[in-house]
């Protein structure tokens, strides 16, 4: 196991395997900016599946249990499921999970079970057809969201759905969210609009912190405490009384937690990225692609980790205004 300059360990890697989506989001893809005439990466740019299960059995040499697949929308890779049966056959690989809009779902939620995979992420940030349209850019309405949601339930895939809550647009969503999925039994995570890139516009107005909507949530709900199940668990977490589906809030505004981060992140074209908000990555698509000696590789990858003193969440509490107005990677590129 090794640790950066912080003394954190290297447990979780998030690999991006594209940089497409089919959604517009404002907060993350806005559609004046990523329009028809936006230029994605080439076949030829992305890590091929053999790149991506090289580099992942080299992590985890150095410590990695877990594995996330992002993107963009990784189902709109084809034959992703495919390369999901191949990572789960990695030693020392625990666990998998694939983070998605759920809109493609439907259609492959059975061969991603087939293929191993057993957690899903799947993101939706309001039920009302008005605002949820609005908000992804495309005008797809939630219920082919829910039905995605469904389909993989009765499948058999653990489930977490993810809002990201912006005051002022859906944050009159919080209540409807929170009863629908409380009496479905799925988890339900509120996530603080962050300033992730450069293109959404974020600013410290439109966050609805942890604390106001569990403010909110407490006059409908009575909530308990749920202790992390591990070191470095992003969401802090809680259960409904009368109910065992649990809520979380991932608050990297409000409630940073740099000090237990343990994720790195590879984008789909093979730069790898030690904190969300880098402004730069580390090329291992060169290296991978110019480099037969994985020892090669593990040592330079273990080097960018051991150096590695990221904690930008925390400066912007502090606020430290050069790193706050750094260039930063975009999330659909790196994949959250």
């Amino acid at each position: 196991m090794i640790k950066d300059k912080l003394q954190r360990p290297l447990h979780d890697l998030r690999i991006s395997v594209t940089d497409k989506c089919n959604f517009r989001c404002q907060y993350c893809m806005p559609a004046e900016i990523f329009g028809p005439d936006f230029k994605f990466l080439n076949k030829n740019e992305i890590l091929s599946f053999e790149e991506i299960e090289r580099v992942a059995g080299i992590f985890s040499e150095l410590g990695v249990k877990k594995l996330r697949i992002t993107g963009g929308e990784p189902l709109m890779r084809k034959d992703v499921a495919k390369l999901i049966g191949r990572l789960l056959q990695i030693k020392g690989i625990e666990d998998i999970g694939l983070t998605t809009n759920g809109v493609l779902l439907v259609k492959y939620a059975q061969d991603l079970y087939n293929a191993g995979l057993r957690r899903l992420n799947i993101s939706l940030d309001a039920l009302n057809n008005d605002i949820f349209q609005k908000m992804n850019g495309r005008g797809v309405k939630s219920e082919i969201v829910l039905k995605g949601i469904e389909a993989a339930l009765k499948t058999g895939f653990s489930i977490k759905v993810n809002m990201v809550v912006q005051k002022g647009v859906n944050d009159t969503e919080i209540i409807p969210m929170a009863e629908h999925f409380r009496k479905m039994g799925v988890t339900l995570r509120f996530i603080e609009f962050m300033d992730v890139g450069n293109s959404n516009g974020w600013n410290w107005d439109q966050v609805v912190s942890k604390k106001d909507i569990f403010e909110m949530l407490s006059k409908n709900f009575t909530l308990e405490p749920v202790d992390p199940d591990y070191f470095g668990e992003v969401a802090k977490r809680y259960k409904y009384k009368d109910s065992e589906a649990e809520i979380g809030f991932i608050t990297s505004v409000s409630e940073s937690f740099c000090s237990t981060c343990t994720r790195a992140r590879i984008s789909a074209d093979g730069k790898f990225y030690t904190c969300l908000f880098a402004g730069k990555g580390h090329d291992l698509r060169s290296l991978l692609r110019n480099c037969d000696d994985d020892k090669q590789v593990h040592t330079q990858i273990a080097d960018i980790w051991q150096n590695r003193k990221d904690r930008y969440s925390d400066e912007r509490v502090e606020g430290a205004t050069t790193s706050l107005n750094k260039n930063k990677i975009e999330m659909s590129y790196i994949g959250g």
